[in-house]
C-alpha cells in the first residue's frame, strides 16, 4: 500500500518542499510530556467507544465524523421525518449552527432537537445521538435568547468573573433546548482594528485574553461535561495576522488556547482558515499534530471550521481535488468536517487510494464517540433538552446582560460634561444610532446571524432590544426634553435619500434592506436645528451589523460614510457635543477628539445597551471600562501591539488599558522584595489603591512587567496582572498579587526558557499611565522548562 503524504500534490513548490523536510524532521522529536492536560477520557470511556467502533461499517463511521445543517431536516420550516430519513440513513456526528438560521421559539426548536434525536435513537443502526452544536460569544445563538455584550466590549470590563456568570448562563440555555457543544469562544489576538472579525476577540493582549478566556470556558463547561456545554477555542492559532514568527507565535497567540486547555479542560479545538509557513492551517500538521497535540499536549477532539477543508482545493489551491483535501486535512489531524460533509464523504475513496489509514479513520470516529459519551449523550437514557416551558431571556439574565453593558462602555474623554447636570433640560439626540437596535449587536449574535447570513428579518421584542434613544426615555422621564432626528445615514452621502430598494439581492445588499426598513429619510437640516436649541448634543455615530463582522470589509476605520462631516457639523452649533460611538472596532476620531466634550465607546452593547448608556450618561452608573485594545489615531494599516511601546511618531488615541471614570484613584506604597529567586515560586507584590473623588466607583489596577537588562529579547512592557477593586468614596483598599518569575518564560532556540535580570515592576492605571514603580533583580541560573509553561497567571490574594 503506497502512503499518501499531506503535500503529494505540491511537491514541485520549492516553499512547500522545504516545508515537507521541516516536518520530518520536527516529528523526529520526542513529543513533550504535559501532566496539565487532563485525559481526553476514561478507561471506562475508551472501552465503551471502541465497543461500539467495532460494530460500525464504513458508512456509520463517516456518518459520525460529517456536520449537516439543520434545513436539511426540515420541510416548510418544521421537522420532516422523511427528509431526516433522506439525509442521514446512516446517523450524524454533528448538526451545525441548529438554532441561529431558524426563526422557532424556545419550546419549537427543543422539540425540534428532540424529533431529530429521536429519529437517530430509534432508526438508525448505530442508535447514536447527534452534538447539536452553536454559537455562544454573545450568548446563545436563537431566537428569543440573552444577548450580550459583544466580545471586544466584554474585554474592556476586565472581569473574568462576569464573563464566566454569563457564559454559565449561556450553558443553561444551550442545555434546555438540547444543545451540548459551542463553537466558542474565539481566543484570537487582535492587533488592527482593520481586521472585520477583531470584534469578537477580547482584543490585543494574550494575558487578558487567556484570564477572560478561561473563565469563559469555566462557565460554559462548568463541573461536568453531561451538564455544561464543550467548549471549543478558535481559531488555533495566529489566525488574522502574520503567525509565522515563531517566537511571537508561540508566546502570544497559542498562549490563550493553551490557557484553557490546560487549565480550563477544553476538548474541541478549531484551526483557523488561515495558513502557517505557506501551508492551509487545516491541511498544516506541524500546526495541528506537532504543535497543539505534541507540544501543547491537547488530546481531544479537533473540528473544522465551516467549509476550511474543501478550502484547502478550492481556496488556498493545494490540493488537486476535494477527496485529496479531506485526505490532507485528516493527515493533519482534523477529526470533524464541519459545517456539512463535503470532502470527507470521500474518505473511503481516499483510503482506497492508500492516502489514508483505516487506523488514523478510526482514531477521529472514536474521538467523535468520546466526545458524545462524555457528554452523556450515549447514557442509556439522555436527557434531551429540559421540559416545561422554556425562557431563554429570563430576568436574572438580563441583570447579567445591563450589568455587562455597564462595565464594557468605555469613557474615553470627559471635559466635565458628564455624568449630565441637572440644568440639562434639552437634549439633541441625533446620528443613525441613536433610536435603531442595529448598533447594539455584534457578529455571532442571532439577530447578525438570522440577518446577514440567511437574509432574514427578527423580531427588536424577541428579546427586547434596548435603543439609546429608549434608554433616555427610561431615566430621564419627562424632567428632559429629548428631541430625535437621524440626521445622517450610516454609510450614504450628507442630505442624500437613501434607496430602500434596488439595493441587489447579495448577502450585503439584504441585511442593509433589513437595517434601514421602516426608517425615515434623515434630515440634515432639522438635526442641526434641532442641535442648535439644545443644551447638549449626544450624537450616537458608528458601525452596525453590516459595517463590521465576518463578511464585511469596508475602506478604512474612520467613522463610516459621512458621518465625520456630520459630526463636524454639529460641533460648529457651538453646543457641546457628547460623541458615542458604537461598533466592532477603533474607529478613527483624531479629527475632532479636541473639539468633542465627551467620547464614549459603546462598542455592541446588548439587549441593555441603552439602558446602561443611559445609566452612565445620567451619572447612575460610574464608567469602570479600560481599553482591551490600542486606540489608533490614524488609518495606517499596522498592526498595533502596546508590548512594543508606543513610538513617537505613531502614538495612540488612546492607550492599551486606558478608560476614564467620574471619580478620582490615588495608588500608594508599593511593596515587593527587590531581590528574589528564579526557584522561587512566588513573589508578593502589594499596594495600596484609594478612591479620592466624591463618586463610588471601580478601578482596574494592572501590573506590568518590563525588562531592564540591555540584551533582553523579551517585549518591552508585559501586563502581567490585574485587579478588578470596588471602592467607595474615601475608600482605600490593599491588593496582594503573587507573580511567579516563570510568568517571564520565553520561547528562544525551540525551548521554553525563563531568564534572571533585572526587572521593572510597573502598578498602572494603563498600560501608559503608570503610578508606581520597583526595580528588582532576580537571580539564579536560566531555567529551562521542559514540559512548556505551566504556569500563566499571577495570583490575586
Amino acid at each position: 500500500m503506497k502512503i499518501y503524504y499531506p503535500f503529494k500534490t505540491i511537491m514541485e513548490n520549492k516553499i512547500l518542499h522545504f516545508l515537507l523536510i521541516q516536518v520530518f524532521f520536527i516529528f523526529s522529536l520526542q513529543a513533550q510530556k504535559n501532566q496539565l492536560v487532563s485525559p481526553y477520557a476514561t478507561a471506562e470511556i475508551e472501552a465503551k467507544a471502541d465497543s461500539i467502533l467495532s460494530a460500525m461499517g464504513m458508512d456509520d463511521k463517516i456518518a459520525q465524523i460529517l456536520g449537516i445543517r439543520p434545513v436539511a431536516l426540515m420541510e416548510d420550516g418544521k421537522f420532516s421525518l422523511q427528509k431526516t430519513r433522506e439525509a442521514i440513513p446512516h446517523g450524524i456526528g454533528h448538526i451545525s449552527q441548529f438554532s441561529s438560521g431558524l426563526t422557532m421559539s424556545p419550546n419549537d426548536l427543543r422539540d425540534f432537537v428532540r424529533a431529530v434525536q429521536n429519529y437517530l435513537l430509534t432508526e438508525t443502526k448505530t442508535k447514536i445521538p447527534a452534538i447539536f452544536h452553536e454559537e455562544a460569544i454573545t450568548g446563545f445563538a436563537t431566537q428569543g435568547a440573552t444577548t450580550f455584550p459583544q466580545q471586544i466590549g466584554i474585554g474592556c470590563s476586565w472581569n473574568p468573573k462576569l464573563v464566566k456568570n454569563n457564559a454559565a448562563s449561556t450553558a443553561r440555555n444551550m442545555r434546555a433546548a438540547g444543545a451540548t457543544f459551542a463553537l466558542s469562544p474565539m481566543l484570537d489576538l487582535s492587533r488592527t482594528a482593520h481586521w472585520n472579525r477583531i470584534e469578537e476577540s477580547y482584543g490585543e493582549d494574550a494575558y487578558l485574553t487567556s484570564a477572560m478566556g478561561l473563565a469563559f470556558v469555566n462557565g460554559l463547561q462548568g463541573d461536568d461535561f453531561k451538564t455544561g456545554i464543550a467548549a471549543t477555542t478558535k481559531h488555533f492559532a495566529g489566525y488574522g495576522t502574520g503567525n509565522n514568527n515563531k517566537k511571537e507565535l508561540y508566546e502570544e497567540y497559542i498562549m490563550p488556547h493553551e490557557v484553557v486547555i490546560k487549565r480550563g479542560g477544553v476538548k474541541s479545538v478549531m484551526p483557523s482558515y488561515g495558513k502557517y509557513k505557506a501551508l492551509a492551517v487545516a491541511a498544516n500538521p506541524i500546526m495541528i499534530d506537532q504543535i497543539l497535540r505534541k507540544e501543547v499536549g491537547f488530546n481531544g477532539l479537533v473540528v473544522s471550521d465551516y467549509g476550511a477543508i474543501n478550502l484547502i482545493y478550492t481556496g488556498h489551491k493545494q490540493a488537486k481535488s476535494t477527496m485529496e483535501a479531506g485526505a490532507m486535512a485528516l493527515n493533519a489531524g482534523i477529526d470533524i468536517e464541519l459545517d456539512k460533509g463535503i470532502a470527507y464523504p470521500l474518505l473511503p475513496e481516499a483510503l482506497e487510494n492508500g492516502y489514508i489509514t483505516q487506523e488514523l479513520l478510526d482514531t477521529s470516529v472514536r474521538r467523535s464517540l468520546i466526545m458524545k459519551i462524555k457528554l452523556g449523550l450515549l447514557d442509556k437514557d439522555p436527557q434531551i433538552g429540559k421540559d416545561g416551558d422554556l425562557n431563554f431571556d429570563p430576568p436574572e439574565n438580563r441583570k447579567l446582560a445591563y450589568k455587562a453593558a455597564c462595565q464594557s462602555i468605555v469613557l474615553l474623554k470627559n471635559n466635565e460634561v458628564l455624568p449630565l447636570k441637572k440644568d440639562v433640560k434639552k437634549i439633541a439626540l441625533l446620528g443613525p444610532n441613536a433610536a435603531t437596535v442595529h448598533c447594539l449587536l455584534g457578529d455571532y449574535t442571532y439577530q447578525s446571524m438570522i440577518s446577514f447570513w440567511h437574509g432574514k428579518e427578527f423580531d427588536p421584542n424577541d428579546p427586547k432590544l434596548v435603543t439609546l434613544k429608549e434608554g433616555l426615555e427610561n431615566k430621564l422621564g419627562k424632567a428632559v426634553a429629548i428631541e430625535h432626528e437621524r440626521g445622517c445615514d450610516w454609510s450614504a452621502p450628507l442630505e442624500s435619500v437613501v434607496s430602500t430598494d434596488g439595493l441587489g439581492d447579495d448577502r450585503l445588499s439584504r441585511v442593509k434592506m433589513i437595517a434601514i426598513k421602516g426608517l425615515p429619510q434623515p434630515d440634515l437640516d432639522n438635526a442641526l436645528k434641532i442641535a442648535s436649541e439644545s443644551d447638549v448634543i449626544i450624537a450616537a455615530v458608528g458601525e452596525n451589523i453590516y459595517l463590521c463582522g465576518e463578511g464585511r470589509e469596508r475602506k478604512g476605520i474612520k467613522l463610516p460614510g459621512e458621518q465625520e462631516a456630520f459630526v463636524e457639523k454639529l460641533i460648529a452649533t457651538g453646543k457641546p457635543v457628547i460623541l458615542v460611538i458604537f461598533g466592532g472596532r477603533q474607529q478613527i476620531v483624531s479629527k475632532f477628539e479636541d473639539q468633542c466634550a465627551a467620547i464614549v465607546q459603546a462598542w455592541f452593547p446588548g439587549e441593555e445597551g441603552g439602558n446602561a448608556l443611559a445609566d452612565i450618561l445620567v451619572g447612575n452608573v460610574n464608567p469602570s471600562a479600560k481599553l482591551c485594545v490600542t486606540y489608533p489615531k490614524t488609518e495606517a494599516e499596522e498592526e498595533i501591539n502596546y508590548k512594543n511601546g508606543y513610538q513617537d511618531q505613531h502614538l495612540p488615541q488612546y492607550p492599551f488599558g486606558f478608560g476614564l471614570s467620574y471619580t478620582s484613584y490615588a495608588y500608594s506604597h508599593l511593596k515587593i522584595d527587590k531581590k528574589v529567586n528564579l526557584s522561587d515560586d512566588r513573589i508578593k507584590v502589594s499596594f495600596s489603591v484609594k478612591n479620592i473623588g466624591k463618586m463610588d466607583g471601580a478601578e482596574i489596577a494592572q501590573l506590568y512587567v518590563s525588562p531592564k537588562n540591555k540584551n533582553s529579547t523579551m517585549k518591552p512592557i508585559q501586563l502581567k496582572g490585574f485587579e478588578r477593586i470596588v471602592l467607595k468614596s474615601g475608600e482605600e483598599k490593599r491588593i496582594v498579587m503573587y507573580f511567579s518569575p516563570e510568568q517571564l518564560v520565553q520561547y528562544k532556540n525551540d525551548q521554553w526558557i525563563v531568564e534572571g535580570g533585572h526587572y521593572e515592576f510597573k502598578i498602572g492605571a494603563s498600560s501608559t499611565d503608570i503610578r508606581l514603580t520597583e526595580l528588582i533583580e532576580i537571580k539564579g541560573e536560566n531555567k529551562i522548562l521542559p514540559d512548556g509553561r505551566t504556569i500563566f497567571f499571577t495570583l490575586n490574594e
